[in-house]
């Protein structure tokens, strides 16, 4: 293909990728901004009482605790704390209005013993935290009970979507109370749950959990249609989504685990620069081969037999892995110490994010190697405009994030 047509290729990708562009959603400048996702750790408290710590996306949490209460003076500090970045106003601002702020609490996550509802009394003032580079508020509940079970029931229902801010609101639980420990994942689906629950239906949360996650993070998704349209085989795909999966499921164990620590700031323009970078592999593929961007180079021995470009590829891949595996941990948000309860949580939170993971590329690659086989210019056109529009993407996400907008 000569140099005239080679660029003509790359302009008509570049051309379709602009023309769709208005229509994304360029607004994403986190991971996972559509949704809201609520932390909750339950131990057994003193005197008999159940202590829980409730995390809670700061910003939400004014406007939705004030719509509530009718508490405008409450939405008018909150918000201008959040806007200034001040943590002790942002503090200051729940302090003040306690009130307003636990009963909106109280109002959509309890506990009952023995179908009696347990009654909650705030420890201590609210404190501000972070979260892949969100403001978080941490509110500190002792529940006294007067049941007398040997099991609870935990209900959430924090930040539904009828109130019009976020939707599919998640909200992660781990607990060590009646004697067990474990975790559990709540939506509007399943908004409760019972300390005596079964192990399937724990892992059944977290399999589904890890499934929507992966479907719900906009920016995952992209990084792997990245990777489908630069595959030239099933098996360099195959080894791409592999090392991938390694590679994530290695540093989400430790992170999740508490052992690796990476703050969101750092992790979530990597991610987007990875998008970019993965996506705009391919279209340099492109210019400097046209038609030819998927042919092969002489190959290895053995089963894998990859070219030069291809172990490169797979290098590159598996080190943007890593990083994705920090992003998925921070997700999910459990740092708690080491248990097999725990650990197969986060396991089975990971299987489902494989299984949705290999879902795509059974569905999308074999049309693209069928496209590829029958008409190839198509073929190159679009996966050019696929890698345009998802690099450029990549790109405005890496702006945003670092620029904190």
């Amino acid at each position: 293909m000569s140099g005239h047509v080679r660029r003509s290729v790359v302009a008509v990708a570049a051309g379709i990728a602009l023309a769709v562009f208005p229509f994304l959603d360029v607004k994403a400048a986190s991971a996972h901004g559509f949704s809201s996702t609520v932390y909750a750790k339950i131990i057994a408290g003193d005197e008999g009482h159940i202590r829980t710590a409730v995390e809670l996306e700061y910003d939400l949490l004014v406007v939705s605790a004030a719509d509530a209460g009718d508490d405008d003076p409450l939405f008018r500090a909150g918000t201008a704390a959040f806007e200034a970045g001040d943590t002790e106003a942002q503090a200051a601002a729940l302090k003040a209005h306690t009130a307003t702020v636990l009963r909106y609490v109280a109002d959509r996550f309890s506990i009952d013993a023995g179908g009696a509802a347990c009654r909650p009394g705030q420890v201590g003032d609210p404190t501000i935290g972070e979260r892949e580079g969100v403001p978080y508020a941490t509110l500190v509940l002792d529940w006294t009970c007067t049941g007398g079970a040997d099991e609870h029931e935990v209900r959430s229902g924090l930040f539904p979507d009828d109130e019009g801010y976020v939707k599919g609101t998640k909200t992660i639980v781990t607990y060590e109370i009646d004697g067990r420990s474990g975790s559990a994942a709540l939506d509007v689906d399943h908004p409760s749950f019972s300390t005596a629950q079964a192990w399937y239906e724990r892992f059944g949360e977290f399999f589904l959990l890890g499934a929507e996650h992966l479907l719900s993070g906009i920016d995952h998704i992209l990084f792997l249609l990245a990777l489908i349209a630069g595959s030239r085989r099933l098996r360099e795909i195959v080894l791409a989504a592999t090392s991938f999966t390694v590679a994530h499921s290695v540093t989400f164990m430790l992170a999740a685990l508490g052992l690796v620590e990476v703050p969101g700031t750092i992790v979530e323009p990597v991610i987007a620069l990875s998008i970019a970078v993965v996506a705009g592999w391919h279209l340099w593929g492109i210019w400097r081969r046209g038609e030819h961007a998927a042919d092969l180079g002489t190959t290895g021995r053995g089963h894998v037999s990859l070219d030069r470009a291809g172990w490169i590829r797979l290098g590159v891949v598996f080190c943007f892995g890593l990083v994705h595996g920090l992003g998925f941990a921070g997700a999910l948000g459990i740092d708690e110490a080491w248990s097999w309860t725990l650990l197969w949580s986060l396991l089975v939170f990971n299987i489902g994010i494989e299984v949705v993971q290999l879902g795509i590329i059974a569905v999308v690659f074999p049309l693209l190697l069928v496209l590829r086989r029958r008409t190839p210019k198509a073929g190159v056109w679009m996966t050019g405009a696929v890698s345009a529009g998802v690099s450029i993407m990549g790109l405005v996400w890496f702006v945003q994030r670092v620029s904190g907008s």
